[in-house]
C-alpha cells in the first residue's frame, strides 16, 4: 500500500493518535499537513518529514472557524498539491452530569468533534470530485455507536459524525469518494493518562483499579487499544483495496460495540 505521491491532510495530528497516524501514514510515503494546537507544531512536522524523507507542512488552524479551515485546505493544496485523504481526529471531551453540563463546553465539544468534520469535508471535497478520488476518513468513537453516562456532548457528536459519515458515502459514491468512521474504545495516550489519574482521585482507587473498573468495564478484552492498529485501518482505508468500503463505522472497541 507504499504511495509516494498521495497527499494526507490529518486534523489533531500533532500529538497523540493523530500523530501516530500521521507517521504511519509518513513511513508509506504520503506527505502529511499536519494540524494541531501544539506550540512546537512546526518542529514535529519537520522531524516527521525528515525520518521519512516526505514532504510536511504544519497548519495552526482553529477548527471552530469555518474559514481557518478553509484557509488550511487551501494552503495544504497550494504546499502539498491535491489532497488525497482527509483524516477527521481532533477532538475534545468534557464529562458531567446533564444539569450540570456547562453550555460552552457544549458548543466547544459539538464545534470540534462534529462541525468541523463537517467544515473539513465540505472544504476539500470540489478538489476530490474533480479528480475522481477521495478518501475521508473520521476518527470517531466507540461513543458513536454507544452511550455512557455524562459524556452527553461527546456522545451527542460522535453519533452525529457516524450519521455525517453515511450521509458523505452515499453522495461521494459517483465521484470515487469514500467515507468511512473508525471507532476506538480507550487508547492510552497521555490524555487518558491523565484522565486515569483524575479518576483515581475522585474515586479514591488505584489506577489499575480505574482502568479495570471504569475504563475497560465494557470490553470484553480487557486491553487498551493500540494507535498502531488505528492508523493500519486507516491505512487500508485510503488504499484502493478498500475502493468499495463506504458508509461504514469500523469499531476497533475490544468487543465493546458487540454486547
Amino acid at each position: 500500500m507504499k504511495n509516494e505521491t498521495k497527499t494526507a491532510l490529518i486534523t489533531g495530528s500533532s500529538s497523540g493518535i493523530g500523530l501516530g497516524i500521521a507517521k504511519v501514514f509518513a513511513k508509506a510515503g504520503y506527505q502529511i499537513c499536519f494540524n494541531g494546537l501544539e506550540k512546537n507544531g512546526e518542529e514535529i512536522a519537520e522531524e516527521v518529514g525528515k525520518e521519512y524523507g516526505v514532504k510536511t507542512m504544519f497548519s495552526p488552524a482553529n477548527l471552530l472557524k469555518p474559514e481557518a479551515i478553509q484557509e488550511m485546505v487551501k494552503n495544504a493544496q497550494e504546499t502539498l498539491g491535491p489532497i488525497d485523504v482527509l483524516i477527521n481526529n481532533a477532538g475534545v471531551q468534557y464529562v458531567a452530569p446533564i444539569d450540570e453540563f456547562p453550555e460552552d463546553k457544549w458548543n466547544l465539544i459539538i464545534g470540534v468533534n462534529m462541525s468541523a468534520v463537517f467544515h473539513t469535508s465540505k472544504a476539500v471535497w470540489p478538489q476530490m470530485k474533480a479528480q475522481g478520488f477521495g478518501r475521508i476518513i473520521n476518527i470517531t468513537s466507540a461513543h458513536g455507536l454507544r452511550a455512557s453516562e455524562f459524556k452527553s456532548a461527546y456522545v451527542t457528536s460522535k453519533h452525529g459524525v457516524t450519521g455525517l459519515t453515511k450521509v458523505l458515502g452515499l453522495e461521494g459514491a459517483p465521484f470515487g469518494i469514500t467515507c468511512n468512521a473508525i471507532c476506538p474504545g480507550y487508547v492510552r495516550t497521555p490524555l487518558v493518562e491523565g484522565q486515569i489519574s483524575d479518576q483515581a482521585k475522585a474515586h479514591n482507587m488505584s489506577e489499575d483499579e480505574v482502568v479495570e473498573k471504569i475504563m475497560l468495564k465494557k470490553q470484553a478484552i480487557k486491553d487498551f487499544v493500540k494507535v498502531e492498529s488505528i492508523a493500519a485501518l486507516a491505512l487500508f482505508l485510503a488504499s484502493e483495496a478498500a475502493a468499495t468500503i463506504t458508509g461504514t463505522s469500523l469499531p476497533i472497541d475490544g468487543g465493546w460495540s458487540a454486547q
